[in-house]
């Protein structure tokens, strides 16, 4: 067993686990966080993104030693301040961004974190450049391609999105 202790959703927690349990295991079963979901366990389908230090990752690809006295925020935390829920949460109610609701932490947390990212220039493959574009819906699509919705709910996610970025915008 080994010792970590890491923050999540703001909170410290100690835990000792085996070394090769992996972040998602942690949460789901150490923590009792539920939200972020075991959908394929390679990786592929973005069911289980949290955010590590504010930035997306697949909690079933992450070993949870490597996030020792790191800040991981999962759907449960990332509600902002008294609101109860954050405005990417409301849009996807607002929108139907979901059906089954499996993918959707995962979705949101992705979201949330693709728009901190593209307002820091971040560049991705539809443009590969830190030049300052807009954030059109082939942008979106690509910088959420990690993320799947078996349901296809695309375009209530897509309008989700850009309803936030649209807030947010300066």
């Amino acid at each position: 067993m080994t010792e970590i202790r890491m923050r999540v959703n703001g909170v410290t927690r100690t835990l000792d686990i085996e070394p090769w349990v992996s972040l998602l295991d942690a949460l789901r079963d150490h923590l009792a966080l539920t939200g972020p979901k075991k959908g394929c366990d390679q990786g592929a389908c973005g069911a289980c993104t949290v955010l590590a230090d504010g930035v997306r990752i697949n909690a079933c690809l992450a070993l949870a030693v490597q996030y020792a006295d790191k800040e991981i925020t999962t759907i449960e935390g990332i509600a902002k301040g008294e609101q109860g829920t954050h405005p990417m949460q409301e849009a996807f109610v607002r929108h139907d961004g979901f059906q089954c609701g499996y993918c959707t932490s995962g979705q949101i947390c992705s979201a949330v974190a693709m728009l901190t990212e593209y307002a820091a220039g971040m560049p991705s493959a539809v443009t590969p450049t830190t030049e300052r574009i807009e954030l059109t819906d082939d942008e979106i699509r690509e910088r959420m391609s990690g993320n799947l919705c078996r349901c296809g709910a695309y375009n209530g996610i897509l309008d989700a999105i850009k309803d936030v970025a649209a807030q947010e915008a300066p």
